[in-house]
């Protein structure tokens, strides 16, 4: 299981190049030359966070991508669920089948505490803390 997939790492690291380089727009050039993600699905994956709004996009020349969020405001658990989906770290064996265990299982009692716990310490993770 992977915790972060590749569009969620890519993510991360462009916004975290965004505020770093502290200028207003940055061109997809430069972030596609400092991250070493190739331009089609780096433009994807921008083109995603400016329609959920995170990213601001301008055409033509000057033009690239601007965080128009604070990063203190930013979660990772909030990027994560953008490219990723609801987060579901325990997820029953049997998927959409009702488990008749589901209620006195103790293996999925304790995964429960775990993915809750998880959670918990993805939750506190912002875009900022991450620059530190």
């Amino acid at each position: 299981m992977k915790l972060i997939k590749r569009d969620t790492d890519y993510a991360i690291r462009a916004l975290c190049f965004a505020v770093k380089d502290g200028r207003d727009i940055i061109p997809v050039s430069e972030l596609v030359n400092n991250l070493k993600i190739p331009r089609p699905f780096l433009r994807k994956i921008l083109q995603v966070l400016n329609k959920r709004g995170v990213l601001k996009s301008f055409r033509g020349k000057g033009g690239g991508f601007r965080l128009v969020v604070d990063p203190q405001e930013i979660l990772l658990t909030d990027i994560m669920k953008i490219f990723q989906g609801p987060l579901n770290l325990n997820e029953c064996f049997f998927k959409k089948d009702i488990c008749p265990n589901k209620k006195t299982c103790s293996l999925k009692k304790r995964l429960d505490k775990i993915e809750k716990y998880v959670l918990y310490e993805l939750d506190s993770i912002t875009l900022a803390s991450l620059l530190k």
